[in-house]
């Protein structure tokens, strides 16, 4: 479904990301994985077409993204949840959800939508018309979910979702990606934490100081000597 070809790319006159190939396919979920600083996000802000490429190719189901402005990559089928949720606090969980519903073919289903947001995170229905902002962080990142889910993606992007919770709730927020994978979209996940990441995923890749330097299958990945002595303390 998704594929980059040697992607470089970079703010200004630093460059992030160097020659980086990386394949999802349809009904996977795949996780990035590594340090800070490794390039994680910029790799999703480049699929997310929020930030142009120096160089290489990015494909969706064959049709080239280069050159579209970021709604379109939206409009391609691409969903972006982003770090620390960027919900409008301000806004009830149904607006919020609403903005997620924005472009054109999505408001043409808003209502049912909503209803299969509302059935996939009951608890999202009953705090519909609370402010946002006041909203817990487990609940936070529902409502970011369901809100990158209101367009009905063909590629969910998920930036590091358990970032800042309590372990209880990063927990839950695991729990709630895997009942995502359960209803058949396709992930591709930046994730710190590496073994919980590897226990929900099909493929991995490692990036360093923004180059692949491992990929392969969750389960090699998760017997991989170096992985496991230099990211899980194994």
């Amino acid at each position: 479904m998704l594929t980059l070809r040697d992607v470089s790319a970079g703010y200004g006159s630093f460059q992030a990301l160097f020659e980086i190939s990386l394949e999802v396919s349809a009904g996977e979920a795949v996780a990035v994985i590594g340090p800070n600083g490794a390039g994680k996000t910029t790799l999703l802000r480049v699929i997310s077409g929020q930030l142009p490429i120096l160089s290489g190719s990015i494909t969706l189901q064959g049709r080239s993204l280069l050159g579209l402005p970021a709604h379109r990559f939206i409009e391609e089928g691409i969903a972006h949840c982003p770090e620390n949720r960027r919900l409008f606090p301000r806004m009830t969980v149904e607006d919020n959800l609403r903005m997620g519903a924005f472009i054109p073919t999505a408001r043409r289903h808003f209502a049912e939508r909503l209803d299969w947001v509302y059935a996939l995170f009951p608890r999202l229905r009953e705090r519909r018309g609370q402010l946002a902002g006041t909203l817990s962080g487990g609940e936070q990142q529902m409502c970011a979910l369901g809100r990158a889910l209101m367009s009905h993606p063909k590629l969910l992007l998920l930036d590091e979702p358990s970032a800042g919770l309590a372990p209880v709730l990063v927990m839950q927020v695991f729990d709630l990606v895997r009942r995502i994978r359960a209803e058949g979209f396709t992930v591709l996940i930046v994730e710190q934490n590496i073994q919980q990441a590897l226990e929900l995923v099909d493929r991995a890749y490692l990036l360093e100081v923004g180059k692949v330097k491992l990929s392969g299958t969750a389960g090699e990945l998760k017997n991989n000597q170096f992985l496991r002595q230099a990211y899980m303390g194994l």
